[in-house]
């Protein structure tokens, strides 16, 4: 494949996040309801689309839960295929909780929803108490003590993979994670420096999210690239140069999906390729290879 640049995502591509977004989306449900959803369920909202926000996730979980108590009895399967159906988010989902019980039954759900604390619960969780301090400007006041699930992040990107990939393509990052979080996972996986800030998009840089085209459209711009690959973890990576082919068709864009984050074996395999992925392949480490064979 003639490629000129290479945009990679962050988690689930250069890091594992499992036992640290994940973890921290189902703790901090647990944490404020006393319920939550299991780890296994957050990939039936990644796949319903519009959840590239963790925080909107554990919003949407969140809501299920709070629902479940006023008379919403679908499963979780059907409410993501609910929220899939309309649109995906946190807005389809709360479209979907109105629908199923009602103006009034929501009215008390809702009045229990509590989106802020769920926030600062998360980030006193991932962050743990010091970067907590130093990021969010506060004193964590949960009983627990954590050191963060940040620092509980398997990088996955191999030395040889970095340098090769650096060497022979322009690099750039697109990811759903805030600028400050971006940054200690890049430096995490030696990509820090070699990725400037006007070769980034992170949660901060754009309010549209993926898939929305915007963010790919606009690196290739920067790198004046014929041809872009973008790796990522979820469906809606997939999507993302997709719909950046329909917006600049004079470029090509191709999305490679990696089975490192919670799509997994042939089910993952086929759930790319239907959306369209170019190739499906292990790891970010078979990248190059790829791309030279």
């Amino acid at each position: 494949m003639n490629a000129d640049a290479v945009v990679l995502d962050i988690d689930g591509v250069l890091v594992d996040v499992a036992d640290s977004y994940r973890r921290a989306i189902v703790e901090s449900v647990e944490a404020v309801y006393d319920r939550t959803i299991r780890k296994d369920d957050i990939q039936e909202f990644k796949d319903a689309g519009g959840f590239n926000n963790d925080w909107e996730l554990t919003d949407a979980a969140a809501l299920y839960v709070l629902a479940t108590e006023e008379g919403y009895g679908e499963s979780l399967e059907a409410y993501t295929d609910g929220i899939a159906a309309a649109g995906g988010g946190l807005e389809a989902a709360e479209t979907v909780v109105r629908e199923a019980i009602g103006a009034r039954a929501t009215q008390r759900v809702t009045g229990r929803w509590d989106r802020e604390r769920l926030r600062d619960v998360f980030q006193q969780l991932y962050l743990g108490d010091e970067l907590y301090r130093g990021l969010e400007g506060g004193d964590p006041d949960l009983e627990r003590e954590t050191r963060g699930f940040i620092h509980d992040e398997p990088v996955l990107l191999e030395s040889e993979t970095r340098e090769r990939l650096l060497a022979e393509y322009d690099v750039g990052v697109l990811t759903g994670r805030p600028e400050a979080e971006a940054e200690i996972a890049l430096e995490r996986v030696g990509l820090d420096d070699a990725v400037p800030v006007e070769r980034r998009f992170t949660m901060d840089d754009w309010e549209e999210g993926k898939p929305h085209p915007r963010a790919l459209t606009t690196l290739a711009e920067r790198f004046d690239a014929a041809s872009i690959i973008f790796v990522g973890d979820t469906l809606d990576d997939v999507r993302t140069a997709v719909n950046a082919n329909e917006a600049d068709p004079g470029r090509e864009y191709h999305g490679i999906g990696v089975l490192t984050g919670g799509l997994t074996g042939e089910a993952g395999r086929r759930k790319y390729e239907r959306e369209g992925a170019r190739a499906v392949l292990e790891s970010i480490n078979e990248v190059p290879e790829f791309l030279e064979s």
